[in-house]
């Protein structure tokens, strides 16, 4: 996160000879990628003309790059946004450096990852212990997180 921005997806290579792009979005939100949508990058700000999912990829025209060498110069672009909020969902930058506290109060760790596990994604503590989401029980969006994990899971 750079600046209170999240990186949101990136721009995996052209798509198509009209400046077309494939865009591997980090989020399954559409607004994401509505017309309008506007992205900061290294190589300046990037405003979504229109998008679509092809084949289960999202393509997308930017204002501006009009051609393959346009697209083709934009490979790799990391793809930053600002935050947005959604009710009754948790985002991976709001767990982040939370402070990780037991049922009982007693502070344990902070939050340094959330790795992808098909059963449940799983905190990654300063400790180095893994703790499945399952046993998060309480949430304070950057600040605290409280979990209550069955014994012998932090051992």
């Amino acid at each position: 996160m750079t600046d209170g921005l999240l990186e949101v997806g990136r721009i995996t290579k052209a798509h198509g000879l009209r400046g077309e792009v494939v865009v591997q979005l980090h989020s399954d939100l559409d607004a994401r990628v509505a017309k309008g949508a506007t992205f900061s990058t290294d190589a300046g700000e990037l405003v979504v003309i229109s998008s679509r999912v092809h084949q289960d990829r999202r393509l997308v025209y930017f204002e501006g790059v009009v051609d393959r060498s346009g697209a083709e110069a934009l490979r790799g672009t990391a793809l930053m946004g600002e935050p947005i909020e959604v009710e009754g969902v948790i985002f991976v930058h709001e767990l982040i450096g939370a402070e990780v506290r037991l049922a009982d109060g007693t502070v344990i760790a902070t939050v340094e990852a959330v790795e992808d596990n098909p059963a449940s994604d799983l905190l990654v503590l300063s400790t180095g212990h893994l703790v499945p989401l399952v046993f998060m029980v309480e949430h304070v969006a950057g600040e605290v997180v409280v979990i209550d994990p069955p014994e012998g899971l932090l051992d």
